[in-house]
Order: C-alpha cells, then structure tokens, then sequence
C-alpha cells in the first residue's frame, strides 16, 4: 500500500469519529448547563469543553465573549474551526475519496451522504430546540460509516490502519473528557453523592454511552472513582482508555503479520496497553488521576507521531 493511501485511511477513521466526539462533548455541556446547580457556572461548561477539544484559543482569537451559542457554532458548523464537527466531516470526505479503491462502496457512501447533508446545514437551522437531535444525527451517521468498515472492508491493511485511527482518536477523547470534566464536577459539591451530583455523574456517563452499562456493574450508585474505572479501566466498555489501547495494540499487530515485519509502533502500543493492563485505579488516584490523563493525551500523540514516521505519512498532527 502508498503511504499517502495509509495516511489518507488513517486520517479517514479518525477524523470520522473526532466529528462524534465533538458531538458527544456538546451534548454533555448542553445537558450540564442546565442542571440547577449551573447559574452562572454554565460558561464554565463551555469553557472547559473548548478546552477539551484544544479550541479554546481558537475561540477567543474569533470572539470576545464566551457565550453558548457561540460555542456550539463554533464547535459544530464553523468553517474556520478546523476541529469543527462539519471540518471533521469534511477532512474525512476528502481523505475518503483520495482511497476510493481501497475502501468499500459502503464506505465511500456513507462518509459522502453525510458530508452532502452537514454541507447544507446553516447555523440558523440549529436552535436549542433541535440540536440534540442534530447531535443524534452526527452520532448515528459516525456509528453508520463504524458499522460499514466493520461488515464490508477485508481484514487487511486497509481496515487496520483505519482501526489505528479510530481507537486512537477515541482513547485521546475518553482522557480529555474525563481530565477535564472530573475536575470541573467533583470540588464543586458539598456533598458528593447529592441528587444534582448523581445527575451530572449521569450525563457524564451518558455522553459515552455507557449510562446503562455503568449500572450494570456498579450497583452502589455514581462514585467519582468508579467513574473513572470504568471510562479507564474496564475493557469491555467500548469507549475506555483501556478497550481502545487493545484495539490500537490489536491493529498494530494485524499490520506487522500483514506486512511481515514491525515496526517501533508495535511496540509502543503493546507496552501502553500491557501497562493499563496491570494497573488499578487506585493506584491511578493516589498517584494523581489529573497527571496520568494527560499522559495517556500525550502518548496519543507520541504514538501518531510514531506511525506516520513509521509509515511515512504526509498528516502528523
């Protein structure tokens, strides 16, 4: 396979399921600022999203003011904002019909459709009233084009370094969400374990849907610590730090069987994922949960390094 064809198949996946993650990061914002508990702390919720997402001084080299609607624009349909849902949505098109052939009908379709739809989409049309269901719409489209790599693409190159890009985007997205909405949550309360708490623990776990799923295994109610074993710690959870470096590690391997050979990505992601491994979250805690989420957000971006110098991709960052 070229480079540029990898490069453009990494990019593809991630850019793909960046678009969702933005969704999923204004979702929880929309939903914690209008808790009770909110008053003038919802800007402190839009602000720690911008943060999230590392658009902060984006937003504020283009604004003055940090408002709400301003915000979801900029995140969602602002053509300057390169980390914008419909920037994502266009990168990924443009990476998808550079590697037409190596990728599927399905693919192709489902990537152009949704890029034609949000092409047309205006910030007028996106009221308050409407955006969950736009942000629905981002997340069900994301999860179609999911559903078509995994039933249509051969197990080969293709699919692995797509699955690279997907699982590496989506652990990068897990540690910012958690680093910043953890801390932005826990201090702010009195009691831990208060109805408003329960309630934006909830959403929390909502925005990676993975409410129901957390009741399935913790019965004792929303703790701040199982929250974050569980986003971090549990593999079987599809959105944890922990399932996405199997997938990474996973990939990396079906490339190095693939192509006969490894590389020192290979490595890299089978020592991160064998480290989570081994660990526990109360070593994670007292060692300082803060500390260890910036870490893993900035292996994300050792590792990218590594596999475009492996791979020599023209994209880096």
């Amino acid at each position: 396979m070229l480079a540029r064809t990898a490069d453009n198949l990494f990019w593809m996946a991630r850019y793909t399921e960046r678009a969702q993650n933005i969704a999923r990061m204004v979702e929880v914002a929309s939903r914690l600022a209008m808790t009770p508990s909110a008053g003038d702390g919802h800007r402190e919720q839009w602000r720690s999203t911008l943060i999230s997402v590392g658009s902060e001084q984006a937003y504020f080299a283009k604004y003055d003011k940090l408002e709400a609607d301003r915000v979801i624009d900029f995140l969602l349909l602002d053509q300057d904002n390169t980390s914008s849902v419909r920037s994502c949505l266009s990168s990924a098109r443009n990476s998808a019909r550079a590697v037409r052939t190596a990728t599927t009908r399905e693919m192709w379709e489902s990537v152009n459709s949704t890029w034609l739809e949000i092409a047309n989409t205006r910030s007028a049309q996106i009221q308050r009233e409407v955006l969950p269901e736009f942000l629905q719409w981002v997340l069900q489209r994301s999860a179609l084009f999911q559903g078509c790599l995994i039933g249509s693409i051969m197990r080969n190159d293709s699919f692995h370094f797509c699955q690279a890009g997907t699982y590496l985007e989506r652990a990068d997205n897990t540690a910012r969400i958690l680093d910043v909405k953890y801390h932005l949550l826990l201090p702010n309360h009195a009691v831990i374990g208060g109805g408003i708490d329960r309630s934006q623990w909830a959403t929390i776990l909502r925005s990676f849907s993975a409410l129901r799923s957390y009741k399935w295994v913790y019965r004792r109610g929303y703790r701040a610590g199982d929250v974050a074993e569980f986003l971090i710690l549990r593999p079987e959870m599809p959105r944890s730090i922990a399932h996405c470096y199997a997938g990474i590690d996973e990939a990396m391997r079906g490339l190095a069987q693939y192509y006969g050979q490894t590389t020192a990505c290979q490595a890299l992601a089978a020592e991160a994922n064998a480290n989570l491994s081994g660990t526990d979250i109360n070593q994670i805690l007292r060692a300082g949960l803060h500390e260890f989420l910036q870490q893993r957000i900035a292996w994300s971006n050792e590792f990218a390094h590594c596999l475009a110098s492996s791979y020599y991709f023209a994209q880096v960052a």
